[in-house]
């Protein structure tokens, strides 16, 4: 029997009791049972983000809280920058060109990610810059960015700095209001352990003065409108009820546990599966001074056949793990530990690894991932 493992980050394997939450009846938004739920979950949410900042709920995915980003900070013709490390952050200049923004476009190398000083350089190139759009997890590479030294050169400029959190958030540390992000953009679908249905869109003073300002056309992605719901602890259309009552508990799971316990816990998993790679002759794709905490992107010999041993593993075994995207489509398989999953998971998803790679002629030690895994875990 197939055991259906879900190791791909995003949507992410969603606990137990959490399943049993989404599975309750519905209730009615426009009631004060909601509203309750509603304001339990942004100050949970301003919790997890480390910010006194207002906190939006969006139904919609993580691009939906980056689409509404874009649409609010700027208006037509304004220039910002767009940093690209990965798929994703290619997904911002794309919603800058929509939006008719002059988007200044760094590309850096995929496997790092930008630099505080390649930022400082940005801003010193373009201080008309408005916004200065950066991915804090690349989904695509597994890597992420010094933020706290990037939020230190943006802080005290007129650039606002917006943060791709979508991989990031509950996984990585974020500290918004320290590091002086002012835009925070997420969803419920990857650390936050639920199906995918709700954007999180965190938005500082200096962003907010420029919701106000942008003379972008906006509906359904109108900030204002939410800041205004927000103020009678309300959402201005109807939310994904179920999603927002099963984040709420999410989210109090996560903060009952501990964050920086639970963020230190996808360390060591992650380390253990960096360990377990390198021991059966295979390389992490991201260089080692960027790797995150939730996801391990894998670099596979094209001669492996990368696409088909994602596959197997999914059709065959039922463990499911991410192939490549974009400049990477058939050269990795990404393997997430964030969200739901633990140590147990990742030697389940190892051991199946070892399996289709030593049936697709990959010479290694059988057990070797695992006993480099273990070593590290039980450390």
């Amino acid at each position: 029997m197939k055991k259906g493992l879900l190791l791909t980050p995003g949507p992410s394997k969603v606990p137990v009791e959490l399943c049993e939450v989404l599975g309750k009846p519905i209730i009615h938004h426009r009631t004060p049972q909601f509203q309750q739920i509603l304001k339990e979950l942004t100050e949970g949410l301003k919790k997890i983000i480390n910010t006194s900042s207002e906190v939006y709920l969006l139904a919609s995915s993580g691009t939906g809280a980056m689409e509404a980003a874009v649409a609010n900070l700027a208006s037509p013709g304004d220039k910002v920058i767009t940093v690209e490390y990965g798929k994703f952050g290619e997904r911002w200049a794309s919603l800058a060109k929509a939006y008719k923004l002059n988007a200044v476009t760094l590309k850096i190398e995929w496997g790092r990610t930008i630099t505080p000083e390649e930022v400082k350089a940005a801003l010193v190139a373009h201080p008309d810059a408005k916004v200065i759009f950066l991915t804090q997890c690349e989904t695509s590479t597994s890597a992420t960015p010094d933020m706290a030294g990037i939020g230190a050169v943006v802080k005290d400029t007129p650039t606002a700095l917006v943060v791709d959190a979508v991989s990031a958030l509950g996984t990585e540390p974020m500290k918004m209001d320290e590091w002086g992000v002012d835009v925070v953009c997420s969803g419920s679908h990857k650390g936050l352990m639920l199906p995918p249905g709700v954007g999180i869109v965190a938005a500082s003073a200096k962003a907010i003065a420029m919701i106000e300002s942008s003379t972008n056309i906006r509906f359904y992605f109108d900030l204002r409108k939410s800041r205004k719901a927000l103020a009678d602890t309300d959402t201005p259309f109807t939310p994904a009820i179920n999603i927002i009552i099963a984040l709420n508990e999410a989210v109090k799971m996560l903060l009952a546990e501990g964050l920086d316990k639970k963020q230190e816990y996808y360390l060591k998993m992650a380390k253990a599966v960096w360990a377990g790679v390198e021991a059966i002759g295979l390389s992490v794709y991201a260089q080692p001074k960027y790797r995150s905490r939730g996801l391990t992107a894998i670099l596979i010999p094209e001669a492996l056949n990368p696409k088909k041993l994602v596959k197997t593993m999914r059709d065959v075994h039922g463990i499911t793990m991410a192939g490549g995207q974009g400049d990477l489509d058939g050269k990795i398989v990404r393997i997430a530990h964030m969200g739901a999953v633990d140590e147990y998971d990742i030697l389940t998803g190892l051991s199946c690894l070892e399996k289709v790679l030593k049936e697709a002629g990959h010479k290694f030690e059988l057990g070797a991932s695992l006993a480099a895994a273990q070593k590290v875990l039980n450390s």
